[in-house]
């Protein structure tokens, strides 16, 4: 008879974490848009609403953007404004 290693018993693969990231813009000339997570459908949940206005994200400092009406800057983008309060974030799909 051989000694043959003990191997270790097969343990099923942890599944991802499946979270946004902590910062999202649906603005294309952002350096935090990215297209494929957006196509994928994020909910966002601003101080326990459900928001599906929202521009602009930040988790870790916790605030959205949304458009401010149908105002827009002399570029033609629309008006934003910041607000502050507690913010959670998950895929649609």
């Amino acid at each position: 008879m051989t000694d043959l290693p003990e191997t270790p018993p097969e343990t099923a693969p942890e599944a991802p974490i499946d979270t946004p990231p902590d910062r999202l813009s649906v603005n294309p000339r952002s350096e935090f848009h990215d297209w494929d997570l957006l196509s994928r459908g994020i909910g966002i949940r601003y101080n326990g609403t459900e928001r599906t206005n929202v521009e602009e994200y930040c988790i870790s400092e916790g605030w959205i953007r949304v458009a401010a009406g149908k105002s827009l800057d002399r570029k033609g983008n629309p008006l934003t404004i910041k607000l502050n309060g507690t913010i959670e974030a998950w895929y649609k799909s």
